[in-house]
């Protein structure tokens, strides 16, 4: 028992600090999500409150961070707005519609937990991978681009003004002060991050950067952006808050019809879809830079299960966070304990520390997003560019920008569609006949390489059903049949050698493929060759005689 318990708490210390640092970052990004998502603050760090701790307990992954993610916020604004469009003005039901699709797309994340989806993550090539990795760190990079003091106007256009726009942006360099010290923080937080680690391991280096700066901001009484000037500008009253209150009005203002399932349901679908990628993509990122492995189907219902419940008590939902993730890992959380400390930290922030919280600079937290930017990307990717082949790199190139332009779903989901319709030319490529003449006159057809749906046509070019003798054997012993498509095309290609009045006989057929092929039709009792005489099944059989074998190569 001690000695479980010193296995337990032997990293408490590293995942307690972490989990403090995950905390301060998690308010920015929550409270940014929900404005884009068109929410109260509030609603975005309840999300990553109970989403956070919830994961941090029940999922799969230990020292994964999972909170309210731009990625999902961006496909609820238009579910928010066409909910509030729907009911009367001030009414607030695109929030409620939103709690509900939350609550469904948690259920449909569940299911897949249940029928155990989870592991065929595991199909996504490493080429997306990398391009998953590249295209959220660009992502992450240029929201950071937007917590700085706006340099141009909107009203100032950049194409059919350029020389205007440049001229607009060197004058606001040169006068605009308060960009320039966000950036000198920026680059101390950034400079602390780099070096602190060289000296000792021993603190967390994006808390001690984050306590620095702010300690720089406030008795050196700057004028720049704050978390809470952050809240203010974006529409919100503060941090300040309570614990979070179960919704019974979405029993009221949502109504349970079809009509509510056909208008949440595809939202809720595409949801479910973007958080369980990023979670489990997430998850393996994670699994490579600790090298253990994180239990994918766990995490499924996890997500699910924290979902389901964030909808009830009024958060927008979310899934597993990149950025905070591989804060967390950087600054030494590993267990449990990290991702539970700091949600129960956010909680603690908005319930007596909001004023404190407030008062933290941006720039702090924005230098802290810029070395997650850079320890994320894969830089591997620029060095390996010449050295793999070019499918691979425009996969990778595919998902980067795809991941950029619209979200991770779309460029995943495209990425392993090109990933597979390459993997299958290439293999229909590989399919081979070698054609020889027995004794008797029976011509052989040796089948080498895999037969499937992509192979069939070059399959089927193999054979001179016209010219070939009246005895014909098609040896599989050196192919695999591996689909219905292959099965149907060696269906069609024994009926045109029976119309020609011809013989033809199947050999080393696999049994799943035969048993297909007996059901198909009763001829191919007569067609399949069970018995082969197969000198490499004599070899296993007998090892005497191989080891006799070997002795004559004096070995």
């Amino acid at each position: 028992m001690t000695e479980f318990i010193r296995k337990r708490t032997a990293n408490a210390k590293n995942d307690i600090l972490s989990g403090l640092t995950v905390a301060l970052a998690l308010v920015p990004e929550a409270v940014a999500f929900a404005f884009v998502a068109g929410v109260d603050p509030l609603v975005g760090l309840y999300a990553a409150f109970m989403i956070g701790l919830i994961t941090s307990i029940f999922g799969g992954r230990p020292g994964m961070i999972s909170g309210a993610t731009g990625a999902l916020a961006v496909v609820m604004v238009t579910l928010v707005a066409k909910g509030n469009a729907m009911g009367a003005e001030g009414e607030q039901l695109g929030l409620y519609y939103l709690f509900a699709t939350v609550i469904l797309m948690g259920i449909i994340q569940m299911l897949a937990g249940v029928f155990k989806l989870g592991k065929f993550v595991r199909l996504i090539p490493h080429p997306v991978m990398m391009g998953f990795v590249n295209g959220l760190a660009i992502v992450i990079f240029l929201a950071q681009l937007k917590m700085f003091p706006r340099l141009v106007s909107q009203e100032t256009p950049f194409w059919g003004n350029i020389i205007g726009w440049f001229s607009e942006l060197f004058n606001s360099l040169s006068t605009n002060i308060s960009f320039w010290i966000m950036f000198g923080l920026i680059g101390v937080t950034m400079f602390i991050m780099f070096g602190l680690p060289k000296l000792t391991k021993k603190l967390p280096e994006a808390l001690i950067a984050i306590l620095v700066v702010s300690a720089i901001v406030i008795f050196g009484n700057l004028d720049v952006a704050t978390v809470g000037s952050f809240i203010r500008d974006g529409g919100g009253e503060g941090l300040k808050g309570g614990l979070p209150q179960f919704q019974t009005d979405i029993f009221s203002k949502v109504p349970f019809t079809w009509e509510t399932i056909k208008f949440i349901g595809p939202y809720a679908l595409i949801l479910a879809a973007i958080g369980l990628i990023e979670s489990l993509m997430t998850l393996n990122l994670i699994d490579d830079l600790t090298e253990t492995r994180g239990n994918s189907n766990r995490e499924c219902l996890a997500q699910g299960g924290a979902n389901i419940v964030t909808g009830f008590f009024g958060g927008m939902g979310g899934c597993a966070m990149i950025g905070q993730s591989i804060i967390n890992i950087k600054g030494g959380g590993r267990g449990r304990l990290s991702g539970i400390v700091a949600a129960l930290a956010l909680l603690a922030f908005i319930l007596f520390a909001s004023g404190l919280i407030e008062q933290v600079p941006i720039a702090a937290l924005v230098g802290v997003m810029f070395m997650v930017v850079i320890g994320t990307f894969a830089w591997s990717s620029f060095r390996i560019m010449n050295k793999i082949p070019r499918t691979d790199l425009f996969v990778l190139i595919l998902v980067s920008g795809l991941t950029v332009v619209f979200d991770l779903a779309i460029a995943v989901i495209s990425g392993v569609i090109v990933s597979a319709l390459v993997f299958s030319w290439e293999n229909a490529k590989r399919i081979r006949a070698r054609k020889r003449m027995k004794d008797d006159g029976t011509k052989v057809y040796e089948i080498w390489g895999p037969l499937f749906f992509g192979s069939i046509t070059a399959f089927n070019e193999k054979f001179d059903v016209k010219n070939d003798p009246d005895k014909v054997e098609i040896d599989f012993v050196e192919s695999r049949v591996s689909d219905h498509s292959a099965i149907e095309a060696i269906f069609n290609l024994v009926n045109k050698y029976k119309d020609a009045g011809k013989s033809i006989k199947l050999k080393h057929l696999s049994e799943d493929c035969k048993v297909l092929l007996y059901k198909s039709s009763p001829l191919f009792r007569d067609v399949i060759v069970e018995a082969i005489d197969d000198p490499r099944y004599h070899l296993a059989e007998n090892p005497e005689s191989f080891t006799k074998g070997l002795g004559e190569y004096n070995l």
